[in-house]
């Protein structure tokens, strides 16, 4: 944890932004990738491999933004 609370706000922000939602047209990456798991399409290992990658910067700014919360509240 000392790890993710040394990384600012501000860089994982822009790497969910950028990172994650790249490239932008015709529509996000991440968004094509969530509608293949859900449809129970996204069984190629590239695929996987670009979800994980793509996914990643949101849950490292979700993560993030919890451990801020938890650690205010106390």
């Amino acid at each position: 944890m000392a790890l993710l609370d040394k990384i600012p706000l501000s860089i994982l922000l822009i790497a969910a932004l950028t990172l994650g939602l790249a490239p932008f047209v015709p529509e996000p990456h991440l968004w094509e990738k969530l509608k293949l798991l859900v449809a129970g399409q996204l069984v190629q290992p590239v695929d996987i491999f670009d979800l994980l990658m793509h996914g990643a910067p949101w849950l490292l700014l979700a993560a993030k933004l919890g451990r801020m919360a938890a650690t205010r509240s106390r």
